[in-house]
């Protein structure tokens, strides 16, 4: 299997910064992206586009039929549905019972519906008095997640199994690191649950780097050794096969820490979820670098490599940044390819110099739409470090 590059759909502009889920997908088939993360949000948001919100089942599988064919239509598969969130371990068994019984089965009707067999779960991050300290509970949890799937793709109807990939949030509640998300993956040892590796998550957690830190360079005691050994045993321990995709990023190394007072801090927020959300580059201040080599190089992953980044300039309403985030992210995949020779993967850039005009909802075409560059021209070292913005994964 080759690697192919994808990206969330967030992270080329969010639906209520008016950028249309449309012209966000022409911009990831124009710098060749092959799939895409698609974010809940961009179902009940009216295909991504503002208000009104769509609430009801029935209106998510139309937009997830809706999107399935925007996709098709531009060579774009759909990697997973994400996120399913805050559901392991709770102590409120009505709403975990809730979540199984009614939210999930929806969620493997939408997979169906996308055409993806894949749903992303983050480590649970509530806060510790909504969580269970017994791990058996949160694995239970999981194995039920994962017998549905299963149970969904074995009747009569011929549908597909559908596939969990966790991941370990750096600010997860009871799961912050890769070996806890790995041992729940062994532990709930289901042929469809598997493991989603984020080089953010794993260099950004308290194994390296802390964004609250007053230290000059913000990172814990003996940071670089903590690092060293954490991804000798992600090589030696983790199988790759239950490795279902990877997500690739680095962050902003902060000015001040983040803490009360910084224009980046949210109260009862942890700080590294906030950091994740608006400072996300590539190839910056976390070793992504040494985490990449450790999973393409020494554990020999291959497949899905995917741009998830929560940038601030998302937000932003200027209609140039889908083009923008698009052009970024192919430079850094054009990157990432030459530095670890990912082979047989295709390329994002493209011999045409200007990017199809943005496409309005009644099909009209929008003459304030972007015009495009090839990724080559995109992104120089300067405009790197513009605003606090990389090129990044």
């Amino acid at each position: 299997m080759s690697s192919r590059p994808g990206i969330c759909s967030i992270s080329l502009g969010r639906a209520a910064a008016g950028h249309s889920l449309r012209h966000r997908l022409d911009m990831a088939q124009f710098h060749g992206f092959k799939g895409i993360e698609l974010f809940h949000e961009d179902l009940v948001s009216g295909l991504g586009n503002t208000k009104p919100f769509i609430s009801t089942p029935a209106q998510e599988l139309a937009a997830a039929h809706a999107i399935r064919i925007m996709c098709t239509e531009r060579g774009i598969s759909i990697i997973c549905l994400q996120p399913f969130w805050q559901y392991e371990g709770l102590l409120d068994r009505a709403d975990h019972y809730h979540q199984l019984t009614v939210k999930l089965p929806l969620w493997l009707e939408l997979a169906e519906a996308l055409d993806t067999d894949l749903i992303q779960v983050p480590s649970n991050f509530l806060h510790s008095g909504k969580l269970s300290t017994d791990l058996a509970l949160a694995v239970n949890d999981l194995r039920r997640m994962a017998d549905a799937g299963l149970a969904y793709g074995g009747d009569v109807r011929g549908r597909r199994v559908i596939r969990f990939a966790y991941e370990a949030l750096a600010w997860g509640t009871r799961c912050d690191t890769w070996e806890q998300a790995w041992h729940t993956v062994q532990v709930v040892d289901r042929p469809n649950f598997g493991l989603l590796l984020d080089t953010f998550n794993l260099a950004g957690s308290r194994v390296f780097a802390d964004p609250a830190s007053s230290t000059p360079l913000g990172l814990i005691p003996e940071a670089h050794k903590n690092l060293r050994e954490s991804l000798d045993r992600l090589i030696k321990e983790v199988d790759v096969e239950k490795v279902f995709y990877v997500q690739i990023a680095s962050a902003e190394k902060l000015a001040e820490p983040l803490v009360e007072g910084h224009e980046l801090y949210v109260a009862d927020q942890p700080a590294r979820m906030s950091w994740s959300r608006s400072c996300r580059l590539f190839y910056e201040y976390l070793p992504v670098r040494d985490v990449a080599r450790a999973i393409f190089e020494d554990l020999g992953f291959r497949g899905w490599i995917s741009h998830e980044v929560f940038n601030r300039r998302a937000w932003d309403t200027d209609p140039d940044v889908p083009q923008e985030l698009a052009s970024r992210a192919a430079y850094s995949w054009a990157k990432l390819c030459t530095e670890f020779q990912l082979r047989g993967s295709p390329s994002p850039r493209r011999s045409m110099q200007k990017s199809p005009a943005q496409e309005t909802d009644d099909g009209k075409t929008d003459l304030h739409a972007p015009a495009g560059q090839t990724p080559t021209t995109a992104a120089s070292e300067d405009q790197e470090q513009e605003d606090g913005h990389a090129a990044f994964l």
